[in-house]
C-alpha cells in the first residue's frame, strides 16, 4: 500500500502545557462519563474520557476462559474487518489490486495448469464435429452476470438489452441447430465493455478483437473483465469512504469489543504499555519533588498526559516492545513517522554541528545546502540494510569538502586539518548516546511534540519552534500533524478501554506492579 493520506481528526482540547496537571476526583469521574454520540465534531477529550451507554464501551474484568478454535477464527475475522475499514478511511490512496502469483510458485503452477485444462476443453468442444457449446454457454452466462454487476440501478434499458442478447436459453436453442454466432456475441460484449469500463481501461478494451480464434478472444475478455471488477471495487471504496468516516469510531470500538469478548487477553500489551508510561511519569514526578513515588506523586498525574507520554515513546528509535493491540491498525504509519523523525533529528544535529564549526560565516543558503545533502544521503534509513554509521562517515567527508569550497569561494580561510577531523568526529558520533547536540535536539523535539498533542483542533496556530529546529521546521510540522491525527483518533476509538485500564492501575493495584488483563 501507498503511504497514507492521514484522516484529519480533532486534537485534544487541552491547553498546551509542559507540566502534568493534578488529577482530582472530577478527573477520574470524567474517565467514565458517557457520551451520546461520536460525531466528527466530538472532541477527543470527550471521547477519551467517556464511556458509552452500550456494552461495547465499558469493558470490565472477568475470569479467564478457554479460547476455542471458533473464537480464534471469529477474532481473526473481526480484526481483518477492523483493519480493512480503518485502512479505507485513513489511507486516501488505498486500492485493491489484482495480483497474479509468481509463475514459478506452487500456486502459480496450479493456476496455470487448471486454466490451461479449462481452455483446452473449450477449444476441443468448439473444434468437434458438430461443435459443442457446453463450456461456451457457461462462459457467456458468467460474462452476462459480470456485465450486469457493473450497471447502476437506473440503467434498465441497457440491462434489458444485455439480458436479451446474452440470453442463455436462446443461445442453447441456437447451439442445438449449430447456429451460434460466437464472433458476433464477442463483438457485442466488447462494445458493452467499452461503454462500461473506466477511462484507464479504454486501451485494454480497444485491443480486444472479435476474431475467429474464439478461445483467445474469450480469454482476453475475461482478463479485461477481471481488471474492470477491480476498478469497480475501488470505485465503490471511494464512494463509501465518506460514510465510513462518520461511523468508523463506533465501528472500530464495536469490533474491538467483539475481539475482547472472544480473546480475554487482547489488552495485555496495551496494559503493559500504559503501565510503563505511568511508571515513567511517576519517576519523573518523584524526581521533581520530594514526595514518595507511590504516595503523593500519584495525585499529580494526568491520565491524558501519561497517555501522551506513551504515544511519544512509540516514536523513539530504540522502542522495542510489542505494539499495543489498540494501535495495531496504525503500526505501519507509526513506523514510517518514527523513521522520518529519526532522519529529522540527524539532519537538525548535522546542521547545528556545521553551523557551530563555520561560525559567523555560515549563511542560510549554505545551511539549506547542507540540509539537502544530508537528507539525500539519509534516504532509505528505514531499510534494514541501511548502514547509518557508514552513511555518517561519508556525510562528514562530503560536508567538509562543501564547507571548504564555500569558504574558498568567498575568499575566506578554509578549515584546518584539525578542525576538519573534529567536525568529522562530531558528525560520525551523532548516533552515540552521549552526543550533546543530538540529545539536545531530541529533547526539544520531544517537548515540541508533547505540546502539539495538547493543541485544540482546528489548528489556529502551531507551537513555537524551539531553538535549533528552524532548519527542519517544515518536516517536523509534517510529522507532528500526522502523528497528532493518529493519536487523537485513537483516543476517540479506544478511550473507554484506556479509562478502564487507568482505573485499575491507579486505584486497584499497587503502582508499578503487573495487573490482570482488562477484558469483558
Amino acid at each position: 500500500m501507498v503511504l497514507f493520506t492521514c484522516y484529519k481528526m480533532p486534537l485534544n482540547k487541552e491547553k498546551p502545557c509542559g507540566t502534568e496537571e493534578p488529577m482530582s476526583d472530577s478527573d477520574t469521574s470524567r474517565l467514565s462519563e458517557s457520551t451520546t454520540s461520536s460525531s466528527d465534531n466530538e472532541s477527543p477529550r470527550e471521547s477519551f474520557t467517556s464511556d458509552s451507554s452500550c456494552k461495547n464501551a465499558s469493558p470490565s474484568s472477568s475470569p479467564p476462559k478457554p479460547v476455542t478454535l471458533d473464537d480464534m477464527m471469529a477474532t481473526t475475522r473481526n480484526l481483518g474487518n477492523l483493519m480493512l475499514a480503518h485502512e479505507i478511511v485513513t489511507n486516501g490512496n488505498f486500492q485493491i489490486n489484482h495480483i497474479d502469483p509468481p509463475q514459478n510458485s506452487l500456486e502459480g503452477r496450479v493456476k496455470q495448469i487448471v486454466h490451461k485444462a479449462f481452455w483446452d476443453c473449450l477449444e476441443s468442444e468448439l473444434n468437434a464435429d458438430p461443435p459443442q457449446y457446453t463450456y461456451a454457454i457457461k462462459l457467456f452466462d458468467e460474462i452476462k452476470e459480470i456485465l450486469l454487476s457493473f450497471l447502476t440501478p437506473g440503467t434498465n434499458r441497457l440491462r434489458t438489452q444485455i439480458c436479451e442478447v446474452l440470453d442463455v436459453d436462446l443461445i442453447k436453442q441456437q447451439a442445438e441447430h449449430n447456429a451460434v454466432d460466437i464472433p458476433k456475441l464477442g463483438g457485442y460484449i466488447i462494445t458493452i465493455m467499452a461503454k462500461l469500463c473506466a477511462p484507464i481501461r479504454d486501451e485494454d478494451v480497444k485491443n480486444l478483437k472479435a476474431t475467429g480464434n474464439v478461445v483467445q478472444m474469450l480469454r482476453d475478455v475475461f482478463r479485461v473483465l477481471d481488471l474492470m471488477k477491480m476498478d469497480m471495487v475501488n470505485y465503490t471504496i471511494q464512494n463509501i469512504r465518506p460514510q465510513l468516516q462518520h461511523q468508523l469510531v463506533e465501528y472500530e470500538r464495536g469490533k474491538f469489543q467483539d475481539i475482547l469478548e472472544k480473546t480475554p487477553d487482547a489488552l495485555n500489551q496495551t496494559t503493559e504499555w500504559i503501565n510503563g508510561s505511568l511508571r515513567d511519569a511517576m519517576q519523573k514526578t518523584s524526581g521533581e519533588s520530594s514526595s514518595d513515588a507511590s504516595g503523593e506523586s500519584m495525585d499529580n498525574l494526568s491520565p491524558t498526559l501519561v497517555l501522551n507520554r506513551g504515544y511519544l515513546k512509540l516514536l523513539q528509535v530504540d522502542y522495542q516492545n510489542a505494539v499495543p493491540e489498540t494501535l495495531i491498525t496504525e503500526d505501519l504509519r507509526i513506523q514510517d513517522l518514527r523513521h522520518k523523525l529519526q532522519q529529522i533529528k540527524i539532519v537538525a544535529s548535522v546542521c547545528l554541528v556545521t553551523q557551530n564549526a563555520i561560525g559567523p560565516y555560515c549563511t542560510s543558503a549554505f545551511t539549506d545546502h547542507i540540509k539537502e545533502i544530508s537528507a539525500i544521503l539519509l534516504q532509505g534509513i528505514n531499510n534494514r540494510a541501511f548502514n547509518l554509521r557508514e552513511t555518517l562517515t561519508a556525510l562528514s567527508v562530503k560536508l567538509c569538502f562543501e564547507m571548504n569550497k564555500s569558504l574558498k569561494e568567498r575568499g575566506l580561510t578554509i578549515l584546518s586539518s584539525e578542525a576538519q577531523m573534529n567536525l568529522q568526529g562530531q558528525i560520525c558520533s551523532i548516533i552515540e548516546k552521549d552526543h550533546p547536540i543530538y540529545n539536545l535536539i531530541e529533547k526539544r523535539i520531544q517537548e515540541y511534540l508533547s505540546i502539539f498533542l495538547c493543541l485544540p483542533y482546528p489548528y489556529k496556530r502551531v507551537p513555537l519552534l524551539p531553538g535549533g529546529l528552524t532548519t527542519v521546521q517544515k518536516e517536523l510540522e509534517f510529522v507532528a500533524f500526522h502523528f497528532a491525527n493518529i493519536v487523537n483518533f485513537n483516543k476517540q476509538v479506544y478511550g473507554p478501554f484506556y479509562a478502564n485500564i487507568f482505573r485499575k492501575l491507579l486505584f486497584s493495584e499497587a503502582p508499578g506492579k503487573p495487573v490482570e488483563t482488562v477484558s469483558s
